[in-house]
């Protein structure tokens, strides 16, 4: 049962004016991007006739910009007004998403324009995502930080149960290049949301924008990172979760699907349409059991249940429902697993990251989490090819759940709470070596 505290922690965001606009722009946005992932694609093949290997290279280019996080990082540090970047990060995608469709109305477009548009709205992600960081802890209370992004990831969980279809719909209906406009819109109503709302942003030490350089700083969020204990612990916890869920990587697991277990693709779409619902019930979730069992164990549960289900699904046999039902099951517990990961440790980086290094630290730490993600997919094609599509899946279950022993060591699985005023909360982790208080 939630005590009144809980309630009325729960309640608060919701009447909370400024956080309901960022919320909303946020799911407004995130729609968008669904029926952007399925229509771009569609345009490459069906306009353009685009090969399978072209048509990785859309996927390549929007995660290729998250390299540069860490430098764009320690830039976005020096800035005063994080605001301000992440509407120019909307609007920067939004027209970026509008040349497709005036291209193709004019029968101009173009691959090369497409993969332009990869990279720069991926550039654009990593922009909102560096400024995104200092922004929200000033938004939100400490105390509600899981709460915040339990209501966050709800809302991203729910665009992919949805979305998809949405965007299927408006595909069929106005053709792949004019839906596109619909993304682009989500951008524009994303920042038309966020541009009233006003944040006490800290203000730049006189002095600090002339201070060191941007390497010498982009370097600092790096080293800030390694000797931060729950940092540090979490960052190789991340990665190898990230490397390991990528060598079984979506479109290995559908061809694993349907060639290992000769499921239809209506079959297979069902079975990731259930996964889809494990996700927004994880979200949802998440913030009762980190009550239950502690901030830091949630993310220790969440770093196995995200990547251990798929062996479900890889050791499945039987009739076709039972096949088709270890699939789903898989991806449903998979989802849980990876909102319990997600939203408990995002709040938890909120809370020991000091102000002046967020945006430092958010590019160092995704310059690593994200850059691994492309290297973990190639070794998942390569050890298909070579020991079978079953064998790499487990091979991807087992390794993702051993991220574990990098939290069991750290302070992490002995944080409780996030609430300042809780005695067995994490510190605010204001200096390099600060160690949140243990339960």
């Amino acid at each position: 049962m939630n005590s009144p505290q809980d309630t009325a922690s729960s309640i608060s965001l919701w009447r909370d004016r400024r956080f309901v606009r960022f919320w909303a722009g946020q799911s407004v946005s995130q729609f968008g991007d669904r029926i952007s992932e399925l229509a771009l694609p569609l345009i490459a093949v069906a306009a353009l006739n685009a090969s399978a290997g072209q048509v990785a290279w859309l996927t390549a280019l929007a995660w290729a910009p998250s390299l540069l996080a860490i430098v764009l990082g320690a830039w976005v540090d020096q800035r005063v007004h994080k605001r301000r970047l992440m509407i120019l990060a909307d609007l920067i995608r939004a027209c970026v998403l509008l040349t497709v469709p005036a291209a193709y109305l004019s029968g101009s477009v173009t691959l090369l324009q497409l993969y332009a548009v990869a990279l720069l709205t991926g550039a654009a992600a990593v922009l909102f995502n560096t400024a995104y960081p200092p922004f929200f802890a000033h938004l939100v209370p400490r105390s509600s930080y899981v709460d915040a992004n339990s209501k966050l990831s709800a809302s991203r969980s729910a665009s992919f149960v949805v979305g998809p279809a949405v965007g299927g719909a408006l595909v069929q209906v106005l053709t792949a290049p004019v839906a596109v406009i619909a993304d682009a819109l989500s951008f524009l109503a994303s920042a038309a949301l966020v541009g009233p709302i006003r944040v006490d942003e800290p203000a730049i030490a006189a002095g600090e924008t002339a201070g060191p350089s941007l390497l010498r700083r982009a370097t600092e969020g790096l080293v800030f990172v390694v000797r931060h204990p729950v940092l540090r612990a979490s960052l190789g916890c991340a990665t190898t979760l990230n490397f390991f869920t990528f060598v079984s990587s979506s479109g290995l697991t559908v061809l694993f699907a349907v060639q290992v277990l000769g499921l239809s693709a209506g079959a297979v779409g069902l079975a990731f349409g259930i996964g889809s619902t494990g996700a927004l019930a994880g979200a949802v979730i998440a913030p009762k059991i980190s009550r239950w069992i502690g901030v830091g164990r949630s993310i220790a549960a969440g770093a196995v249940l995200f990547p251990a289900p798929i062996a479900i699904a890889a050791t499945a046999s039987g009739p076709t429902w039972a096949r088709a039902g270890a699939l789903g099951l898989a991806q449903f517990l998979a989802g849980i697993g990876v909102m319990l990961f997600d939203v408990n440790l995002n709040s938890l980086q909120a809370a020991v990251i000091p102000d002046g290094m967020r945006s430092r630290v958010a590019g160092a730490y995704s310059t690593v989490n994200y850059g691994i993600r492309p290297i973990g997919a190639i070794v998942g094609g390569t050890l298909a090819t070579f020991v079978g599509l079953r064998t790499t899946l487990i091979t991807s279950a087992v390794g993702g759940a051993l991220s574990l022993l990098w939290l069991l060591p750290s302070p992490i699985p002995r944080i409780r709470s996030l609430d300042p005023d809780d005695p067995l909360a994490a510190d605010g982790g204001t200096k390099a070596d600060s160690r949140p208080v243990a339960r």
